[in-house]
């Protein structure tokens, strides 16, 4: 019982104490020296910012861009940021990396769908223009009214699949009502090419109109 109550053992068990503390915030001291806690960069705004002018600011912060994708907004430059990780006012280490999402620097293509011989100038109006194309004033020759006998993009036969780049400009090919019991295939083939002469090297590009079958 008077071991229990000796001034000894209290004053070492005081000690003890005394040294787990100290000891404990050392630890805390040190951990928050080599975390550098309290001390971070507010991550900017990159938003609309194109990347090579953020890869400056960034690196004035002390902080690292990394692009790891890609996306297409409308009416928005081509390599602007449109994304970013970490958020904006997010504060961050020293070296910390930003991963952006960039705007496309390429137009995205869409598929021509399965029109040709197949619907009517306004069903083929509706289709393309949901795909994103803008309609030219079409090319009228003689055939079925108002029936799609071909589609072109600056003066070249498309065919159903064909990948051709969002926005663009395309001319349908419809009959006009009038038939012509004396056309044959190579007739209409002729009617469907485009008026103006392929510039010198690109004849080679031109592609063969699909073939029209006279019902």
């Amino acid at each position: 019982m008077k071991k229990l109550v000796s001034p000894m053992l209290w004053g070492n068990l005081l000690a003890m104490l005394v040294v787990v503390v100290a000891l404990c915030f050392g630890v805390k001291c040190w951990l928050n020296y080599y975390t550098h806690h309290g001390e971070g960069v507010d991550v900017p705004d990159l938003y609309g910012v194109n990347y090579r002018t953020a890869i400056a600011r960034l690196d004035s912060l002390g902080l690292l861009l990394v692009v790891n994708d890609s996306s297409y907004i409308e009416g928005m430059a081509a390599g602007d940021i449109v994304s970013q990780t970490p958020g904006v006012g997010m504060q961050v280490k020293d070296g910390r990396i930003i991963y952006v999402t960039i705007n496309s620097l390429t137009m995205p293509c869409e598929r021509i769908p399965d029109l040709i011989d197949n619907c009517s100038y306004r069903e083929a109006q509706a289709r393309l223009k949901s795909l994103g194309f803008e309609l030219l004033s079409p090319k009228v020759i003689e055939g079925e009214k108002d029936w799609v006998y071909g589609i072109q993009f600056r003066g070249r036969n498309l065919v159903a699949g064909e990948g051709v780049p969002r926005g663009s400009e395309l001319t349908l090919v419809i009959g006009s009502g009038k038939m012509d019991d004396e056309l044959d295939e190579e007739d209409i083939e002729d009617i469907l090419k485009s008026p103006d002469e392929p510039a010198e090297g690109e004849a080679d590009d031109v592609d063969d109109f699909l073939e029209v079958t006279e019902d």
